[in-house]
């Protein structure tokens, strides 16, 4: 049988993850005067993509929806604009 792909897992490329465990040390850094360890820094940024990025996605997929819902409506419109005067 197959494995189910987990479609809901975030992937982050080496080059992200590095940008993101930086950006948590020097946030770590200014709010606590004290620089993180490495493994402080990767068990924040798992536990960030963890609960946190699902949360965004989702948020995400809602205002694209939106969005999409808001330009079918204005199709509509636009698309009968298009007609032409009859005699």
């Amino acid at each position: 049988m197959k494995k189910k792909e987990n479609y809901n897992q975030v992937k982050l490329s080496d080059s992200q993850k590095e940008k993101l465990k930086e950006e948590i040390r020097a946030f770590y850094l200014d709010q606590q005067g004290e620089e993180p360890g490495i493994i402080k820094q990767l068990r924040l940024l798992d536990l960030f993509v963890e609960k946190l990025a699902p949360v965004v996605y989702n948020k995400a997929l809602d205002d694209a929806r939106q969005w999409y819902c808001v330009m079918m409506d204005h199709m509509d419109s636009d698309f009968y604009a298009l007609y032409k005067n009859e005699m």
